[in-house]
């Protein structure tokens, strides 16, 4: 019995030092070790880190933070390119950032962060980018920080005749131009997305992916925050812009250029920004386990139609969206400092 019960014991041990093996592996070996870039990035994740993930879609996004000089390369290994994306790595007001530009849509955005949380040492993801706006509230400038993201490009076609059911339905009948001419559309049921959880929950169907919560209280300090109003030397915004908090954003691979489907998603879904990577990239960290928050600058009304634009002709769009992306830029480098300082939320608290 003594040395069955021994044998018991020493299995236990063996069997924590296999766990603590597999933790070890998940922290610090995230290459295989005959990839040429294993050790580079080890190195990364051994002389910094855990780091704060930042993440931008589009080129002007990227050229923002360049310009403001905030973000510090670091002098050892300043940037590492994996799987065609270049993760830089240094600091933004002292906190370590490893920022990558994600491309454009949701399939490049999930590849991006899950490439990002499998080889570095993250502990929260940081999205912020432009958005179109579906909500007439919003203006030009204005920064959304959404509790809540979905993904409103999954779509079940129906017939005519088929009974409602489920999600909202778009009939596009209802839209007909010209007026009582056939429609083969149809419509179209919106159906929500299965979710993974790294934690042993099992999958779940989920529509509105939320913010992590911890992560948007600290957000909420930054209301205040004085954003710029001017969209060049000869033009500013008739309002100063606001940072606005706990609307609901809308993804897809779709780029609203319609103004009565801008107008059916916030009247059925109350959804105030449209962009094309904010669900994916909020669902991938979700699935990991990992804190994630978006911030949108408004950069024009979602298929605006011609006495909807702003000043015609007195500013261009690329400007708008760069003030947009400012703003938006500005919300997160705040919020990075607020984060990297509160230890409190590192990843140890999810």
């Amino acid at each position: 019995m003594a040395v069955a019960k021994r044998w018991t014991i020493m299995e236990a041990i063996k069997g924590v030092i296999i766990v603590g093996f597999f933790m070890n592996v998940k922290l610090s070996v995230q290459l295989k070790s005959s990839h040429p870039l294993h050790g580079v990035v080890e190195r990364i994740n051994e002389e910094g880190g855990p780091y704060i993930g930042l993440l931008m879609a589009y080129p002007t996004e990227e050229t923002v933070l360049l310009d403001c000089g905030l973000f510090v390369p670091s002098s050892n290994i300043p940037w590492v390119d994996l799987a065609g994306r270049r993760f830089n790595i240094g600091k933004i007001k002292g906190v370590d950032v490893i920022y990558v530009m994600t491309g454009e849509q949701r399939l490049n955005a999930g590849i991006t962060v899950q490439l990002l949380l499998d080889v570095f040492d993250i502990k929260g993801v940081v999205h912020y980018g432009t958005a179109g706006s579906a909500n007439d509230s919003l203006s030009f400038g204005d920064v959304s920080v959404p509790k809540y993201v979905a993904f409103t490009g999954s779509w079940y076609w129906e017939d005519f005749d088929s009974v409602e059911g489920g999600l909202t339905e778009l009939k596009f009948g209802a839209y007909n131009f010209p007026r009582g001419g056939d429609n083969l559309l149809a419509k179209i049921e919106f159906t929500p997305e299965e979710v993974y959880y790294s934690n042993g929950k099992p999958m779940e169907e989920v529509f509105w992916l939320p913010v992590e919560p911890k992560w948007f209280n600290v957000s909420s300090q930054l209301v205040d925050l004085e954003l710029q109003q001017c969209v060049n030397e000869t033009y500013c915004l008739p309002e100063t812009p606001k940072v606005v908090y706990g609307l609901r954003a809308s993804t897809a691979d779709i780029f609203v250029d319609n103004a009565a489907y801008r107008k059916f998603l916030f009247s059925e879904f109350n959804v105030s920004t449209v962009d094309e990577e904010s669900s994916a990239i909020l669902m991938t960290s979700i699935t990991n386990g990992v804190p994630c928050i978006v911030f949108r600058g408004v950069s024009d009304l979602a298929g605006a139609a011609a006495g909807e634009k702003l000043a015609s002709g007195l500013v261009s769009s690329s400007s708008l969206s760069s003030l947009a992306a400012v703003n938006a830029l500005t919300v997160a480098v705040e919020f990075i400092e607020l984060i990297g300082s509160a230890s409190a939320y590192s990843n140890q608290d999810h």
